[in-house]
């Protein structure tokens, strides 16, 4: 097992999901909440181009108003180029890359074929890098789509051409959220004779179940670094807003009853929890909630 774990929250990047549901403050109070409890890199918007033109300047508003320390990591999330300028403007850390491995999804989600994604990415990597930001791609459907089977082959590939293209991070995604810990057993076998895991993060959809297993499995072969939603709000993909993210505070806990550090206090992110909850006014999808929370008979 790793010494040390790195947690990316991906939640606050709710606007993609749920639209104008939030204010611009009630974002920035909920980002402050996760700040305080140990949480130091959050993935805070999605700088595309929206149809309704107050969405994109409350996303490009959110990011300026941030609270800004040299400890803290905010990340953005970057469809296309058209897009990146504008995490520049806002002097986001990291921008945040998206390829599928599956045609159909890919053209679905990005309009376009996966070797044009890819095209796409290493322009913008290179522009990124002048810039001396970081750089991460999500590689998403890695173990198949809900209609489709893709072998992790794929995964891998497309992986070794990010990083020759210049990506920093790789994050591996289970977009349907059906993986189960044999499968990224496989998978990991396969991508860590390739790929360092200090280059590689892990996401798991909790759907069936599986995430904590999944992480389980991934932690035995060395991997520290994964993505997470508080209380399961935010971060999934449009086509399936039931495919909820691990939570952060599943995680955490589960981490800490692992003996694997992390520097993140559970009360204070339960209290993160407890406030998107009641914005949302909607249940958080986290087993550690429900056990402080139990619903009355």
């Amino acid at each position: 097992m790793p010494q040390s774990v790195f947690i990316k929250e991906i939640g606050p990047r709710i606007n993609f999901q749920y639209g104008s549901r939030l204010s611009i403050d009630q974002k920035l109070q909920w980002i402050n909440y996760l700040i305080d409890s140990g949480i130091n890199h959050i993935e805070v918007s999605t700088l595309m181009n929206y149809p309704n033109k107050q969405q994109f300047s409350e996303a490009t508003e959110l990011v300026l108003k941030l609270k800004r320390d040299h400890h803290l990591t905010y990340g953005v999330f970057v469809p296309n180029k058209r897009s990146l300028m504008r995490a520049f403007v806002v002097d986001a850390d990291e921008i945040n890359f998206f390829i599928s491995t599956s045609e159909s999804y890919n053209l679905k989600v990005k309009n376009c074929s996966i070797n044009q994604s890819l095209k796409d990415i290493k322009e913008m990597t290179k522009v990124t890098k002048d810039y001396e930001k970081l750089t991460r791609a999500y590689i998403t459907t890695v173990f198949g789509n809900h209609d489709e089977k893709v072998g992790h082959q794929k995964a891998i590939d497309l992986a070794l051409q990010l990083l020759d293209d210049g990506v920093e991070t790789l994050s591996f995604v289970d977009t349907v959220g059906k993986v189960t810990p044999q499968q990224v057993q496989l998978f990991l076998e396969d991508l860590l004779i390739k790929i360092p895991k200090e280059r590689c993060s892990m996401q798991f959809y909790n759907t069936f179940g599986n995430g904590i297993s999944n992480i389980y499995t991934s932690l035995s072969y060395g991997i520290q670094r994964f993505e997470s939603a508080n209380g399961g709000f935010g971060g999934c993909f449009p086509s399936n807003e039931q495919n909820r993210m691990i939570e952060t505070e599943d995680l955490i806990s589960f981490l800490h009853r692992l003996d694997i550090p992390t520097n993140v206090d559970e009360v204070k992110l339960r209290d993160a929890t407890n406030y998107i909850s009641n914005q949302l006014n909607e249940e958080p999808t986290s087993k550690l909630f429900s056990c402080y929370h139990p619903k009355s008979i």
